[in-house]
């Protein structure tokens, strides 16, 4: 018999080899399904405070055509919630998931306010954090494209944090892998109460 990696707990399920074979025929079906992508398209990085993160997110969300969906884990920028309340008023279809946490613990939150204004927001329950920051414009179209990073939509995100900000253009299928996990974090949340 093995012995038992140090600091580690013995696996709930089973004992000796048969529960470790378990866990790691788990761990090994997880990592089997994130087939790489193919690398396409262009990709714009900047880094905060340096770079102009939250101009770079206005100026795309300007071009949005048909959708946005929101994957916030933190939504204090009032200049992008101007710039998503924009889209709205241009027809485009707007959708925030969000974090519960960091809607009841920030007095400084715009959620609210955008769920008022009758965008749709979801709130996550399921997770300690609900940390995920990305930004879908207009999936399934020609020239839709995915905002992500660590970049938080907020002033302090911009001003005095060290952050990071990808905006990957030019790549569908990476656009629908991001939309895939936008629509299953969705079917688990809840309405924003107070919401439209």
């Amino acid at each position: 018999m093995l012995p038992e990696p140090a600091g580690c707990a013995k696996p709930a399920v089973g004992r000796g080899l048969g529960g470790w074979s378990l866990l790691i025929a788990l761990a090994l079906s997880f990592s089997a399904s994130a087939t790489p992508l193919p690398a396409t398209g262009t990709v714009e990085v900047l880094f905060t405070p340096w770079d102009d993160a939250e101009g770079a997110i206005v100026r795309a969300l300007g071009e949005a055509k048909k959708s946005i969906h929101v994957q916030a884990y933190l939504l204090t920028s009032r200049s992008i919630a101007r710039a998503l309340q924009d889209a709205q008023a241009r027809g485009v279809a707007v959708e925030i998931l969000a974090d519960r946490e960091m809607l009841e613990k920030s007095d400084k939150s715009l959620l609210p306010m955008l769920a008022g204004g009758g965008i749709p927001v979801w709130i996550e329950t399921r997770y300690a954090a609900a940390h995920n920051k990305v930004l879908l414009v207009d999936v399934g179209q020609a020239d839709a494209f995915v905002i992500t990073g660590s970049y938080n939509f907020s002033w302090s995100a911009q001003a005095r944090n060290a952050e990071n900000l990808l905006i990957l253009r030019g790549n569908p299928a990476l656009v629908r892998r991001y939309l895939e996990n936008w629509q299953r974090h969705r079917g688990e949340a809840e309405k924003m109460s107070g919401a439209q």
